[in-house]
C-alpha cells in the first residue's frame, strides 16, 4: 500500500470532495488492511462507505476517522432478526459498541433479498427490520442510524419508458409492506442499478453512450415527455414510478449500487478498462455538478460507486472480481483522467427527501395509462 497522497498525482479523484460514496467489499484474500483502506478513503476524501457485513477490524478502524458508514446483515442472519432480542443483541454488539467513534448511520437487512427464490426469506425481510427498527428506538440510536435493504433493479416488471415503472406483481405484497416501514422510519430506498447489464445483454440495440453517461441524444419518456440522456436516471425514475403506483412516491430513492467491471470473460460484451474508466468519471462529474433526475432535478441523486477494490474471491463470471477502482496492492485498477477537474462541492446528502408523499392512486384499465401517468408525473414534480 502506497503511502498518503502517493495516489494524488496520478488519480485524481474525489480529491476536491464529493457525496459519492464507495462500496468497501471484502470477498478476497489479498486485500490491504482495513487501516490502510482507511488511509486510501481519507486521502481521496471519500466521506461515506458501505460494508457487507459487521467486520470487527474496520469498524475499530474507521473510528474517528468521520466516514459515514454503513454496515450489513447478512441474509443468512435476517431470519434471526425477527426475533426482537436477537436484534437487539444484533445491534448492541455490532453497532452500540462502536458508535458514535465510528459513525454508523445506516444498516443495510440483506441484498438483493428480491433475487432470491426461498419465500421464507423474503417474508421474513420486514419483521427483521422492524425488530431491528424497534432495537434502535430502545438503545436511543434510531435518529442517527437508518434501516433499509438494497434491492436489485429485476424487482422491477417495467422499467422503459421510465413513467411505466412497475414492480413484478408477485413481489407486490411484500413491497408494498417494505415501503410501508420506509415512510414511517424516513428511510431511503435503495437501488442496485447497474446500465452495463443492459448492453451486456442486448449491445446492438442499447446505445452503449447512452449507458456510459457520454453525450448522445438520448430518449424522450412519451407519458412525461421528460428527456432522459443516461440510462441510470432512466433506471431510478422507473423505480420512482414503480413506488408511486403503490403510493409512495415520496420517498427518496439512493443507488447503493453501480459501477462498470473494467474485465471480463468473451462473453461479456463492454468489460473493459476504457468503459469502465468513462463511466466512473462521467459518474462523478455529474455528482459533483449535484445532479438529480429528470423526475427530481432539484434533488441530488445520492450514490454508492462499486468497488473500491478488485476482489478476487467472488463467484460468477470474470468481471465479478474486477469492479474495483484500485488493485489489492494499491495501484490504480486504471486512471480516471480527473486531474484537471477542480470543485469545492461539498454537500452531504440529506437521507430523507422534502418531496411530499403521493397519495394513493388506483390503475385500472389501460386505457387509463395516459392519464395515470400523467397524474403521477405532476405530482411527483412537486
Amino acid at each position: 500500500m502506497h503511502k498518503d497522497g502517493a495516489y494524488f498525482s496520478k488519480f485524481g479523484f474525489l480529491q476536491f470532495g464529493t457525496s459519492l460514496g464507495i462500496n468497501y467489499g471484502q470477498v478476497a484474500n489479498n486485500l490491504p488492511t482495513p487501516t490502510q483502506a482507511l488511509s486510501l478513503l481519507t486521502s481521496l476524501k471519500v466521506t461515506k462507505t458501505r460494508i457487507y457485513d459487521t467486520n470487527p477490524q474496520v469498524l475499530t478502524a474507521f473510528a474517528n476517522s468521520g466516514i459515514e458508514i454503513t454496515v450489513t446483515v447478512p441474509n443468512d442472519q435476517i431470519a434471526l432478526m425477527t426475533n426482537p432480542s436477537q436484534a437487539l443483541q444484533w445491534i448492541s454488539t455490532n453497532v452500540k459498541t462502536y458508535f458514535p467513534a465510528t459513525r454508523i448511520t445506516g444498516i443495510a437487512v440483506g441484498n438483493e433479498i428480491d433475487t432470491t427464490e426461498d419465500e421464507t426469506l423474503k417474508a421474513n425481510l420486514v419483521p427483521a427490520m422492524a425488530s431491528m427498527h424497534a432495537a434502535l428506538v430502545q438503545l436511543g440510536l434510531d435518529s442517527y442510524i437508518y434501516i433499509s435493504t438494497a434491492t436489485s433493479l429485476g424487482a422491477l416488471e417495467t422499467s422503459f419508458p421510465p413513467s411505466m415503472g412497475s414492480f413484478k406483481p408477485e413481489l407486490v405484497p411484500q413491497m408494498s409492506q417494505y415501503l410501508n416501514f420506509l415512510a414511517q422510519t424516513k428511510a431511503p430506498f435503495w437501488i442496485n442499478a447497474y446500465p452495463y447489464f443492459a448492453y451486456k445483454d442486448d449491445p446492438t440495440r442499447v446505445e452503449l453512450n447512452y449507458v456510459l453517461l457520454n453525450p448522445n441524444n438520448g430518449m424522450v419518456d412519451p407519458y412525461t415527455h421528460l428527456h432522459y440522456d443516461n440510462m441510470l436516471y432512466a433506471q431510478v425514475d422507473a423505480v420512482i414510478f414503480a413506488m408511486a403506483r403503490l403510493g409512495y412516491g415520496g420517498i427518496p430513492v439512493h443507488v447503493s449500487e453501480t459501477g462498470w467491471p473494467s474485465k471480463g470473460d468473451t462473453n461479456e460484451i463492454g468489460a473493459t478498462i476504457d468503459n469502465a474508466r468513462i463511466y466512473n468519471r462521467n459518474l462523478l462529474v455529474r455528482q459533483l455538478r449535484s445532479e438529480g433526475t429528470p423526475l427530481r432535478p432539484n434533488l441530488k441523486l445520492e450514490v454508492y460507486l462499486f468497488a473500491l477494490f478488485n476482489e478476487d474471491l467472488k463467484p460468477g463470471p470474470t468481471s465479478e472480481r474486477n469492479y474495483g477502482l484500485f488493485r489489492p496492492d494499491g495501484t490504480m485498477a486504471y486512471n480516471l483522467g480527473l486531474t484537471s477537474l477542480s470543485s469545492t462541492s461539498t454537500a452531504s446528502i440529506s437521507l430523507t427527501s422534502s418531496a411530499s408523499s403521493e397519495t394513493k392512486m388506483g390503475f385500472g384499465s389501460l386505457r387509463n395509462l395516459i392519464l395515470v401517468c400523467a397524474l403521477i408525473f405532476h405530482a411527483l414534480r412537486r
